[in-house]
This record gives C-alpha cells, structure tokens and sequence, in this order.
C-alpha cells in the first residue's frame, strides 16, 4: 500500500482569525486520523499559476486514511470553523 499525500494549496486568506480557528481545530483532528504534517508555510517560490500563499502537505500511511480523516467529525468542525475564511484548492493524491 502506498503512501498519500493531502495537499492544500491557499488561493487567499480572507480572515486571520477563522484560519487560526481551523488551524487549532485542524491539526489535532488529522494527527488523530494518522496524518504527518510534512509542509506547512507560505511558498519560497511559486511558478506558472501558483501562488505565495500558505501550502501545507500533510503525509497518510494510505488514501483511504486521508479520505477518513478528511470525511471525520472532528475535521468537519474544523471545516466548519473556518466558514469562508481562505480560498483554498485541497487534493488527496496517492505516492509513487
């Protein structure tokens, strides 16, 4: 079984303290689900259409455990905490 990868990529913040609310939230409920945070910054450099804001790269031992984790009651509060607060692209992606 290969390893997954959750990659979020923030597109905008649009309110600091929503984002730091999700963020409290968050962390805890994807350790829980088994995630790694590998990345969690804005972008030293970004190309093509990328942007400099926050990306964050978080490692699951499978894609069915990011998928649990993402689909958790404890990830959906913290979902529902940031409500609007960053425009953001979220992808689960299997390893090589």
């Amino acid at each position: 079984m290969s390893k997954a990868y959750w990659v979020s990529c923030y597109r905008e913040v649009i309110d600091a303290d929503k984002l730091a609310a999700y963020a409290k939230l968050a962390g805890p409920a994807i350790e829980a689900g088994g995630g790694r945070f590998l990345a969690r910054a804005p972008a030293a450099q970004a190309y093509e259409a990328g942007v400099r804001e926050r990306l964050v790269i978080i490692e699951f031992d499978s894609v069915e455990q990011a998928v649990a984790t993402h689909a958790s009651p404890a990830y959906r509060a913290a979902l529902a905490a940031l409500d609007g607060g960053a425009v953001r692209d979220l992808r689960i992606v299997p390893g090589v």
